[in-house]
This record gives C-alpha cells, sequence and structure tokens, in this order.
C-alpha cells in the first residue's frame, strides 16, 4: 500500500478540506459548554458540599437528596428530562417569561451539565474540607480569626490541595460525556461528527473525533499536572 492510499485511508484531505473546518467549530462548541457548566457547577458545588457540612438538618438533608438524584440517574435522562420534558410546558414557561431558556438546546443541555456536575463536585469539595485537619481550625480558633476567615484563608485553600486531582477527573469525565449534547441538536464535536459520517459514510470521520478528544484530556491533564504540582511545591 503506498502512502498516498495509506494517507487517503485515514486522513483524506478532500475530506479534510470539505469537513475541517465544521470540526473545529464543533470543538470550540464542546469547550465552551463543558468550561462553562464546570465552571459554573463548582460555585454550585461548593455551595451544595457546605449545605451537606451545615448542621442545620433540612439543609444538610436536601442538599444530600440532591446529590443522590444527580449522581444515581444518568446524565443523558437529566438532559431529556429538562429539554424535552419542562420544554413540554410551553404554556407554563410562556407564562412567566422563561420560554426562552427551555426552547433552546444550548441553555437546556448547559443546565443539565450544570446540576451533574455540581453533585459531583460537591462531594468532593466535602471530602476535601473534611480531609483538613481539626488542628487547623483549633489554630484558627486560637488566633481569634472569624469562621468565615478561617474558611477562606486556611480550610478553602488546603482543601483545594487536596480536591484538584479529583476534580481534574471530573473535568475529563464531562470531556467524554459532553457527546451525548449532539443527541438534542446540538453541533459540539460529537455532533459533527455524526453530521459529516451520515454525509460522507467514512469511518476515518469517527478516528478524528477520538483523536480530538484524545488531544482534548491531553491538554487537561498536562494542565492539571502542571497546577497541581506549582501548587503543591512547598509540600515537597
Amino acid at each position: 500500500m503506498s502512502f498516498d492510499e495509506l494517507q487517503n485511508l485515514f486522513l483524506s484531505p478532500d475530506l479534510l478540506e470539505r469537513y475541517g473546518p465544521r470540526f473545529i467549530e464543533g470543538l470550540l462548541v464542546t469547550a465552551k459548554l463543558v468550561a462553562i457548566s464546570f465552571t459554573l457547577g463548582a460555585l454550585l458545588g461548593l455551595l451544595i458540599a457546605l449545605g451537606r457540612l451545615s448542621s442545620n438538618r433540612f439543609i444538610s438533608r436536601f442538599t444530600g437528596v440532591y446529590v443522590y438524584f444527580f449522581r444515581g440517574s444518568p446524565l443523558l435522562a437529566q438532559l431529556f428530562l429538562l429539554y424535552y420534558g419542562l420544554g413540554s410546558f410551553k404554556g407554563f414557561w410562556q407564562d412567566v417569561g422563561m420560554w426562552w431558556f427551555f426552547r433552546d438546546a444550548w441553555f437546556c443541555t448547559l443546565l443539565a451539565f450544570t446540576l451533574n456536575t455540581a453533585a459531583y463536585q460537591a462531594e468532593i469539595l466535602r471530602g476535601s474540607i473534611l480531609a483538613v485537619t481539626q488542628g487547623q481550625r483549633e489554630a484558627s480558633k486560637a488566633l481569634s480569626l472569624s469562621r468565615w476567615t478561617t474558611f477562606r484563608k486556611v480550610i478553602l485553600p488546603q482543601s483545594l490541595l487536596v480536591a484538584i486531582g479529583p476534580l481534574g477527573n471530573e473535568l475529563i469525565l464531562m470531556i467524554k460525556a459532553s457527546a451525548i449534547a449532539s443527541l438534542v441538536t446540538i453541533y459540539d464535536l460529537m455532533g459533527v461528527t455524526k453530521l459529516a459520517f451520515s454525509r460522507s459514510f467514512d469511518f476515518q470521520i469517527y478516528l478524528w473525533a477520538a483523536v480530538l478528544y484524545l488531544l482534548i484530556v491531553e491538554v487537561v491533564r498536562r494542565s492539571l499536572k502542571a497546577l497541581e504540582g506549582r501548587l503543591g511545591r512547598h509540600l515537597q
């Protein structure tokens, strides 16, 4: 087999010229979707983690039920529930002025991803907060630091150092799980891949998608490794 035949088998210039720009657009959509939902999920997850640690029984149980539901049910089911389920109440959403949100697949997907990752991040953050030794809290109390100052200056920085590894794993899982967004007409990387394959019927289209997902994950993995090494350099 010649080099040209091998190139056409895995990297056809014609297909690359036709669908290459669409793949770049899909890659950017995937990156945007994951970045926004993961960031919002981190903020919501921190609040849920604090709720799980709260001495208030109602708040603790409510956040516990939230975590149980979103960790115990498939992300695909949650996405369909938000987009097709809540989207079926058109009249109600129009009355409250929210139909613009629930009729749009992008916003529903963003909401589903945010709520889902918030549950996982909440448990990661809760565990990392509990991992900070009691002596740190006692030392802060001896210095007459307020609870807010203790949490912001002492507990949170140390807990984030513990959590960065698991949070990185959650981010990588989100990148891979984002492929289901294509099922609700979002033209992310997988959506563009399915569209290109339906027109070309060439298997190398899916090979390109797999390579691009691997590249994204590798960039994230190396970035997190560098960040973890920088933040934990004083522990070495």
